[in-house]
């Protein structure tokens, strides 16, 4: 049975650097787009279904940041993985560009197979479901109730008592499940690490502490 390759957007203004990208992932088995800006990055994801979107933070027109945010608005994108290309040392955008919903970041300059690995961590990681969730899969199991909130594990979004829904980012959908799994229990940054990013923390590394805060602003919770 032959299956459809992961097909990959990578949006970056220098076309030396998309060009690179796109032959090495193909060569991994990987479809690649390529855009220069977000006009083109949009024009490609009504064109495509894309399964993973490489974003450069520094474009011409909109910037990556603004255009993460408003994808994570919109329903029909808002749970696209999304991995963030920044500037050495622009420690900021890392900051900001989790805030907004991305799912990782690398900064540049770095070696395509490091960008590699990331897209297959993530991609894993997207597909996956979370320890002891095997069970959301069932039709009983396809929601979780707690407080004022109804997750749906298929259409992955919250729903209030009101029925306004929340969109998710994949990175808040992952966090959120390993909560509802772990139900009055106390997990350490590394565990939350491990069981949302498959990776240890680094000692520097805050996307877990931004990721809870940002699930939190999400439930409402003050």
């Amino acid at each position: 049975m032959t299956t459809t390759p992961d097909h990959i957007l990578i949006v970056d203004d220098d076309r030396d650097i998309r060009t690179l990208l796109a032959d090495y992932l193909e060569k991994q088995g990987l479809r690649c787009t390529t855009a220069a800006d977000g006009r083109e990055m949009k024009s490609a994801l009504e064109r495509h279904r894309i399964d993973l979107l490489i974003l450069d933070v520094m474009l011409p027109g909109e910037d990556g940041l603004s255009l993460c945010r408003n994808l994570r608005a919109t329903p029909t994108h808002a749970g696209l993985p999304v991995l963030m290309l920044t500037a050495r040392g622009a420690d900021m955008d890392r900051i900001i560009g989790l805030e907004m919903g991305a799912d990782d970041y690398l900064a540049k300059p770095f070696v395509p197979r490091e960008l590699y690995a990331r897209v297959r961590a993530i991609l894993r990681r997207t597909r996956a479901l979370p320890p002891n969730l095997e069970t959301a899969a069932q039709p009983h199991a396809r929601e979780f109730l707690f407080g004022p909130w109804r997750l749906d594990t298929v259409a992955r979004h919250l729903v209030n008592q009101a029925g306004t829904v929340t969109p998710l980012s994949g990175a808040e959908y992952r966090l959120l499940t390993v909560f509802l799994n772990h139900p009055q229990s106390v997990l350490s940054r590394d565990q939350l690490m491990e069981l949302t990013q498959g990776r240890e923390a680094d000692v520097f590394d805050r996307s877990i502490d931004l990721l809870v805060s940002r699930l939190r602003q999400r439930l409402g919770d003050n």
